[in-house]
């Protein structure tokens, strides 16, 4: 039996598929959310098996509360699902710095501070799972920019640390998925655009529009996706990341066959700028 530690447990996204998921499976669950009440009712039926715990997870302090009672609890966690996050509207040359900055704060920062609060205990038994909510956003780079460079941050820290901790019995698995039906949408109706230069607004109108539009319509569905990484980590030999829903698989497969024809495509170039070999007497 295993103990799950998940981020971002609003109702209706992946922190509370996990969440369903793992209690199916006989595990125990410590969903965090920045607003527990909306919570309570579903954790009741659960009883012991479960512990909602506020967390905003850019509050370090609130974190490594949240991470000594669920080890209090339950004696210490097995899986860490970094969930949280969500991106905002702006082009890469006007979007306000102090919203950048927040992109960055929720997306990246929060989750290494999350898992920089569970890897002690982790490393101590010499067991783990940690699984980072990227998005095929982090590979091909789509919507908003700053969304996506912070979840290519979350690509390259999450393959550094498989690295790391894989003599110490601990294992990474990044989880990149493309339109699911979560609420992620559901704010952006109620969310203008504010750009603050108007060469970008038609494109990022048209960004806002078709996510507006397709609120709750998305082909991925949150289970199926959840029940597929559970499947994965429980492999003899797991992957190392796992992209999630056909269009989201469609696009990063072009995304990174066209990387790779444009980079042999310039092989001679690529190895032009070594310094000449010394000759073999």
């Amino acid at each position: 039996m295993k103990t799950w530690f998940i981020t971002g447990g609003s109702p209706g996204g992946f922190g509370m598929a996990y969440a369903d998921v793992a209690l199916e499976r006989g595990d125990n669950v410590v969903l965090t959310a920045r607003r527990p009440e909306l919570l309570r009712e579903w954790a009741e039926p659960h009883g012991d098996k479960v512990l909602v715990l506020p967390l905003d997870v850019t509050d370090t302090r609130q974190i490594n509360e949240a991470v000594a009672a669920a080890e209090r609890r339950f004696g210490g966690i097995d899986v860490l699902v970094n969930n949280a996050g969500r991106g905002w509207y702006g082009s890469v040359e006007g979007m306000d710095d102090a919203i950048v900055r927040k992109t960055f704060e929720l997306n990246f920062f929060a989750v290494v501070a999350v898992l920089r609060a569970v890897l002690p205990g982790m490393r101590a038994r010499r067991s783990g799972w940690i699984i980072n909510m990227s998005s095929v956003a982090g590979l091909t780079g789509v919507g908003f920019g700053y969304y996506s460079a912070a979840k290519f941050a979350i690509e390259g820290i999450t393959h550094v640390l498989r690295e790391e901790v894989a003599a110490l019995g601990i294992q990474v698995l990044a989880v990149e998925p493309g339109a699911f039906r979560t609420r992620a949408y559901a704010g952006f109706a109620d969310e203008p655009v504010t750009e603050s230069i108007e060469d970008y607004r038609p494109m990022l109108e048209s960004v806002r529009e078709f996510m507006v539009a397709r609120d709750g319509t998305q082909p991925g569905d949150p289970y199926a996706a959840v029940r597929t990484v559970v499947a994965a980590i429980d492999e003899e030999k797991p992957p190392r990341q796992l992209v999630l829903g056909s269009a989201g698989y469609d696009a990063v497969v072009a995304r990174m066959e066209g990387m790779l024809a444009d980079i042999r495509a310039r092989e001679d170039v690529s190895r032009g700028a070594d310094f000449p070999e010394a000759p073999v007497n």
